[in-house]
């Protein structure tokens, strides 16, 4: 695993490198040097074990994409801050399976440092909500459902968003009194 300066740093070479080959004339070899170095400039912005645990995840294989976020040793020092949001993020999402107090640590430090897409803060609100409904804190959870509602502009999340507030309705249905109250004295 590379530190996120490190590719910089290769980018920057081969980017001196393919200019050297220009001026001496070596046209083919200083494109060739310049396309390489594209490929350390996508790695910076999208890290490439974040994207191999995303693939793993597609495929509903959670132990896969945990080992390649294990990869990650210093997310800090690695990562751009949206990489370490979905890194945070995918880990949340595997926690999720055992430990709701992990994984609501990882999403509300996930959404902190930042998700790039719409549907991945819905998704991560939506789980918040969840987690915060089972804790017994409906009020926040009611508040994170919306907010989910609202990120999701495609749709995506409509028929969990609807699962969920009819479970949220049905938990807190009137409580039910037997007895007429006026009869227990008698």
């Amino acid at each position: 695993m590379f530190n996120k300066n490190f590719k910089l740093v290769i980018t920057g070479l081969l980017i001196a490198f393919a200019i050297y080959q220009f001026t001496e004339g070596n046209i083919g070899n200083g494109i060739m040097y310049i396309l390489i170095s594209f490929i350390f400039i996508f790695l910076y912005f999208k890290n490439e074990f974040i994207l191999l645990a995303f693939l793993k995840l597609r495929k509903q294989d959670f132990e896969g994409a945990k080992n390649w976020l294990n990869k990650i040793k210093n997310p800090p020092g690695a990562l751009v801050k949206k990489q370490e949001g979905y890194y945070n993020y995918l880990n949340g999402v595997m926690v999720s399976q055992s430990n709701m107090n992990d994984a609501e640590k990882y999403f509300k430090k996930a959404l902190d440092l930042g998700l790039s897409m719409d549907h991945d803060v819905a998704m991560a609100k939506l789980n918040l909500a969840g987690i915060a409904f089972s804790k017994r804190r409906p009020i926040e959870a009611k508040l994170l459902l919306t907010e989910a509602q609202k990120l999701d502009k495609r749709g995506i999340l409509t028929e969990q968003i609807k699962m969920m507030k009819d479970g949220m309705k049905k938990s807190q249905g009137p409580k039910q009194h037997y007895g007429n109250r006026n009869m227990r004295g008698r």
